[in-house]
């Protein structure tokens, strides 16, 4: 399915179902959050990396104006809907201050099939090396959008998983991750722990020769 939508290109990858708090202070993008606000639009939040626009994104829906202050700035609350990909770009839109073009609505390949238990049992192996709590609902699908910022996966890996169409593969693609760094933290927190020692007064019987 193809369509027309405003871009607010950022530095960010942001995915379905995701709340993404921003704030808007350039006069073109003022301009297309008044429209998307007074005349109940979504727009697309094309991803933005190494200075260029890769082609995927997410429509974005303005679901709350926290904030609007008096040089017209803005606090906006927004909600990731559905990924698109990038067909045409125009900047400016003809008669706008912001840019736009024709995206094509991508859609999974398959429905999702719950969740790989090793996926779960790897997240929560992540978050006690890391000593923290992170919450996520289970019950929620697409999964792989909840923990994907949760993770560490670089801007380029979090942009990989939002090309993927199936939740089965979004879900392989951390996993996999998973399995790579988790070693790797493990090690760290070995070493930082040693280190620790080394710096206290050890008690040690002298070696008799």
């Amino acid at each position: 399915m193809e369509r027309v939508l405003p871009f607010f290109p950022l530095n960010l990858i942001a995915y379905p179902t995701e709340n993404v708090n921003l704030h808007i202070f350039e006069p073109r993008y003022r301009q297309l959050i008044n429209e998307c606000l007074d005349e109940d639009k979504t727009f697309g939040l094309p991803a933005f990396i190494n200075n260029k626009l890769p082609g995927f994104g997410t429509e974005m829906r303005v679901v709350a104006l926290s904030k609007r202050y008096e040089d017209g700035r803005m606090d906006i609350k927004t909600k990731g809907i559905r990924v698109f990909r990038m067909m045409t770009f125009e900047n400016p839109v003809k008669g706008k201050l912001y840019a736009g073009g024709k995206v094509q609505i991508v859609q999974d390949t398959e429905p999702a099939d719950g969740i790989i238990p090793e996926l779960l049992l790897q997240l929560e192996r992540l978050y006690e090396v890391l000593k923290t709590n992170v919450d996520f609902d289970t019950q929620l699908q697409p999964f792989s959008y909840q923990v994907a910022h949760k993770v560490g996966l670089s801007q380029e890996e979090e942009y990989q998983i939002l090309t993927l169409l199936s939740e089965t593969e979004r879900q392989r693609f951390l996993l996999f991750h998973l399995n790579k760094v988790i070693p790797i933290m493990q090690d760290m927190e070995r070493t930082k722990e040693r280190i620790r020692m080394n710096g206290h007064f050890k008690n040690l019987d002298p070696l008799n020769f």
